[in-house]
């Protein structure tokens, strides 16, 4: 296991695991993202009222500069290989309306490395990123429950994916429309592997501690309505792909979600004290695990080479920790497989 600390984002701790993505499904549509003058000051408008307004200067992205996930190069360092650069890297984020998937596609944006969304509910998406140019962001309409909606052209182009769709672990409003553990993370997980390209550079999965647990105590109880079973056959569906996999176990997630649907909210994100990174491996970590510090180990893993076809788990406790330092997270991930 090993330690460093994560850049911060600070919220109320909430009593979940791995966050949904909320929406009704339906046929998959793209969604064109308006060009947003990101050089002067504007207003994002959606049904009728203004959802956010910022300035490049502004105070909330220089606060990303110094406490958020952000990059000092468009090029993250590669352990072996070569990273691909911002201009022909795309990555598809699979969930990127809920808790984890929003802020990694804010950082990606703030790095300005092109990304895809594929989600269900496109307004939800453009409320929380405005209305970004296609060169920067695109927007797909489509659930991953349904195999019709992953249509090839949601794929063309995609070098990266980043999955981190989820539900709750107990029934709750979020089961409703059928978004229940068995749908969300095994029918959907299983859907999404298959429909992708053999061609991918790397798919990082956001899965759960515990998964190789679920029938011993206390993992039983969060088990009781099948959320580590279904987590863990996604988990075995990926590894048997033969696609290039990452996957991280989060431990119970805090901060966040954000219920502030604005863009220069999650990028004055912080994680408060909670900065260190705890990394380990073969499911013995048990704690918890910011969002922030989840989000910004998917969006490095895409890029350390030895990180490819192996599983992490992730916890974040009080301390400095890695930023987005593509080194610090490569000595973090390299000391948790003993190397």
């Amino acid at each position: 296991m090993s330690m460093f600390m994560a850049s911060g984002l600070s919220f109320t701790p909430l009593p979940d695991f791995p966050v949904p993505v909320e929406v009704l499904p339906r046929p998959h549509r793209r969604i064109p993202c308006f060009t947003l003058p990101l050089s002067s000051t504007c207003s994002v408008v959606s049904s009728s009222k203004t959802i956010s307004s910022f300035r490049r200067g502004s105070p909330a992205l220089n606060a990303v500069k110094e406490e958020l996930i952000q990059s000092s190069s468009s090029e993250p360092t590669h352990d072996s290989k070569t990273a691909p650069s911002s201009s022909s890297k795309l990555v598809l984020v699979v969930g990127g309306s809920g808790g984890v998937g929003q802020l990694i596609v804010a950082s990606l944006l703030n790095r300005n490395i092109k990304s895809r969304l594929l989600v269900r509910d496109p307004e939800k998406a453009i409320d929380l990123f405005g209305k970004q140019d296609e060169e920067t962001l695109q927007v797909f309409k489509g659930d991953t429950r349904n195999p019709e909606d992953l249509d090839p052209s949601i794929f063309e182009g995609v070098t990266h994916v980043i999955c981190c769709t989820g539900t709750t672990a107990f029934p709750s409003k979020r089961w409703d429309g059928d978004n229940t553990p068995e749908r969300v993370d095994w029918d959907g997980v299983r859907n999404l592997i298959s429909a992708l390209p053999p061609s991918l550079k790397r798919i990082v999965l956001v899965s759960s501690v515990g998964v190789t647990k679920y029938s011993e105590l206390p993992w039983s109880i969060m088990n009781l309505f099948g959320v580590l079973k279904f987590k863990k056959m996604g988990e075995d569906f990926l590894r048997n792909s033969g696609l290039p996999f990452t996957i991280i176990r989060p431990g119970r997630l805090t901060d966040g979600p954000y219920t502030s649907y604005d863009l220069n909210t999650l990028l004055k994100a912080t994680a408060g004290q909670r900065r260190a990174v705890l990394i380990g491996q073969g499911d013995k970590l048990v704690g918890e695990a910011s969002r922030l510090v989840i989000a910004e180990a998917c969006i490095q893993a895409l890029d350390i080479e030895s990180t490819q076809g192996n599983v992490y788990e992730i916890n974040s406790v009080e301390g400095e920790g890695p930023g987005s330092d593509p080194q610090k997270w490569l000595e973090l991930f390299k000391a948790a497989q003993g190397q």
